[in-house]
């Protein structure tokens, strides 16, 4: 591949801006991914989806989820702490926590928790179910398991097995009321867990989950409970319990100064509760951290303007210079970094199975009748004129002429053969005046809005809601790149559609360096070829907030080691969601539907409709469907 096709990869895709390193492009146009940046194993992402179809039988859409990516994540996290730790002489240590729903797949969590002696990796879990598979997972006894969310009685009990298993145990409290059950539970039983206090911070993070802080914040405790809920523990007799502060100002935080910030305050507040004499050694600084999802490296709502560490020299510096100031010693920061440590690990393979145009390409050229309204004969006329100088006006004049074609159509003076006719021509006058715009050294921006019109709608096998629905949900952007032809010279201007019902099932948002685009270039899609895309960056809460709409269930699932030379090994893999899974979601009996199907069955045969061979058959072929996949073949 020669460097003029390169560099128009890297402006299209920007692949080397927002991979982090573990993706980029190979000498025949494929997406190559691999474990670490600058590592010199790597895959062939093409030949992996080729293998698994082919060989392991699977049909797409198919989630990749690379574990080794996940450990240098860890790595990278905890690296950039301990050199911001020994470069000022910070006198504790770094613990890092996963947060649970982030990503509570089993592969994700077992994977971090490998290392957890290594690198006191915990768990943080928000709710009973988290809670109750977090208690089971091998940790080692000196990391973490942070309890946090809104806690009842039966909450406490569980968190309680978990320090009578030898777990390291830290209830959050969240409201003053927990604390009161906390303790009287404890009382009953007569174990303990550490305590953790959660300040409502003033400060506020930036992003889409500025709120996450903030006086309106809905979790944490006011300054007053806060002091309330140190009154009761010293009543009590208990402070001796209180070991931890924790904090969150918001997820996917873009803008460092507000890190800074939260730390200043935070450890004020740690420093000031240790001087009224409670042992507090932890500081919990929450979730945040940022993935430049975009590779602009900017405050943008899906990017960041800081690096891993930059982050941790900017946190352990503020909290030391803090706690220096008010003589408290420097606590053990917990960190949650949980959409950093997981985004990268997972990409979605979908296929382009159809294309929906705006106006067919193919259909015959249109000829002009004597008896045509004028209103064709015009609109065929400016067709049949349009050159570089006069594009502008006659696309004006095309859009006056389709607006009257649609009058005199109402007003029941056209056909709608003649309406078919007219709407050809009109969009046949816009493609070349778009081409004659795209010729210029300057192209007029008014086209821009005709080039997302005319861009190929193409239909992808899968759910965006499933899948992706932060997309949807909150517009955030994620790299959507061809697995493969990125050489190719014939480039197609598209938006992604999905296979569910609903207009909002698409992606119109694409990643660009300086913006966001409406449309997105790939290589041309031809009917009867394999054509795969990725979704990238998606292993961050989208798995975990995704919907069953329309009943589109799971996708398969690989686990992929990456070995040498092209070389990888296909470790696990997840059967995704069949039809009889997914209408036993939505509470049907998968016998009852059948005995109900039967039975029409048997109406059928005794009104004379069907013979009881044919609707032996039909029985037959409906409980087969229940095993069939609920996207496309």
């Amino acid at each position: 591949m020669n460097d003029e096709t390169l560099q128009r990869i890297s402006r299209t895709y920007g692949i080397e801006n927002w991979s982090a390193g573990y993706f980029s492009v190979n000498n025949q146009g494929n997406m190559v991914v691999h474990p670490a940046m600058s590592d010199p194993r790597w895959a062939d992402l093409k030949n992996v989806v080729d293998h698994l179809l082919k060989d392991k039988k699977l049909q797409l859409p198919v989630l990749l989820r690379f574990p080794q990516i996940l450990t240098n994540q860890l790595k990278i996290l905890t690296g950039s702490y301990r050199e911001a730790i020994e470069q000022y002489g910070y006198k504790a240590m770094h613990y890092p926590v996963f947060p649970m729903k982030v990503n509570p797949r089993r592969e994700v969590v077992e994977e971090f928790l490998k290392d957890t002696s290594k690198y006191r990796v915990g768990l943080e879990c928000g709710s009973k179910a988290e809670l109750y598979a977090a208690i089971a997972q091998e940790q080692t006894p000196e990391s973490l398991l942070i309890c946090n969310g809104f806690k009842d009685e039966s909450f406490c009990r569980l968190a309680l097995l978990a320090v009578q298993s030898g777990k390291r145990v830290v209830i959050v409290i969240e409201k003053l009321n927990e604390l009161k059950i906390l303790l009287r539970v404890c009382g009953e039983s007569n174990v303990y867990p550490w305590i953790g206090l959660r300040a409502k911070l003033y400060t506020k993070g930036s992003g889409k989950w500025a709120s996450s802080g903030g006086d309106s914040a809905k979790f944490g405790l006011t300054t007053s409970e806060l002091l309330e809920c140190l009154r009761l523990l010293k009543e009590s007799g208990k402070q001796q319990l209180l070991h931890l502060l924790h904090f969150h100002i918001g997820s996917q935080i873009t803008d460092i100064k507000r890190v800074k910030n939260a730390m200043k305050e935070a450890a004020r507040v740690y420093a000031k509760i240790h001087q009224l004499g409670y042992p507090i050694e932890f500081l919990d600084i929450g979730g945040g951290l940022g993935v430049d999802y975009d590779g602009s490296k900017t405050r943008t709502e899906s990017s960041m303007n800081y690096t891993v560490q930059e982050f941790a020299n900017d946190v352990v510096y503020t909290v030391q210079t803090v706690c220096d100031e008010e003589g408290a010693p420097h606590p053990n920061l917990v960190t949650e970094s949980g959409r950093m440590m997981t985004a990268y690990h997972t990409v979605l393979v979908t296929s382009i199975r159809e294309e929906i145009e705006t106006f067919a390409d193919d259909l015959p050229e249109v000829t002009i009748d004597e008896d045509d309204p004028q209103v064709i004969t015009e609109m065929k006329w400016l067709l049949d004129d349009i050159n570089g100088k006069n594009y502008f006006e006659y696309y004006h004049d095309a859009v006056e002429h389709k607006d009257e074609l649609h009058t005199q159509f109402n007003l029941g003076l056209v056909s709608l053969e003649d309406r078919a006719k007219g709407e050809v021509l009109y969009w046949e006058i816009c493609d070349r005046a778009l081409k004659e715009s795209e010729q210029t050294r300057n192209p007029n921006e008014e086209f821009e809005d005709v080039k997302q019109i005319l861009a190929a709608k193409y239909l992808c096998n899968f759910s965006l809601f499933r899948s992706a629905p932060d997309s949807w949900a909150l517009g955030q952007l994620f790299p959507v790149v061809p697995l493969h032809r990125l050489q190719d010279s014939k480039i197609d201007f598209a938006t992604l559609v999905d296979v569910t019902c609903d207009s909002d099932g698409k992606i119109d948002k694409f990643v660009d360096l300086r913006d966001v685009k409406p449309i997105l270039e790939l290589p041309e899609w031809k009917e009867g070829n394999d054509y795969f895309l990725g979704i990238f960056l998606i292993g961050a809460y989208q798995e975990v907030m995704g919907s069953f709409h329309n009943l589109f269930g799971l996708p398969n699932e690989a686990l992929i080691h990456i070995e040498s030379d092209g070389r990888f090994h296909v470790s696990k893999i997840v059967q995704g969601s069949k039809i009889q899974d997914m209408v036993a979601f939505a509470r049907y009996d998968a016998i009852g539907l059948q005995d109900h199907f039967q039975r029409r069955l048997k109406a059928m045969i005794s009104g004379g409709h069907l013979t009881q061979q044919d609707a032996t058959i039909l029985a037959q072929q409906y409980e087969s469907a229940a095993s069939w996949t609920t996207y496309l073949d």
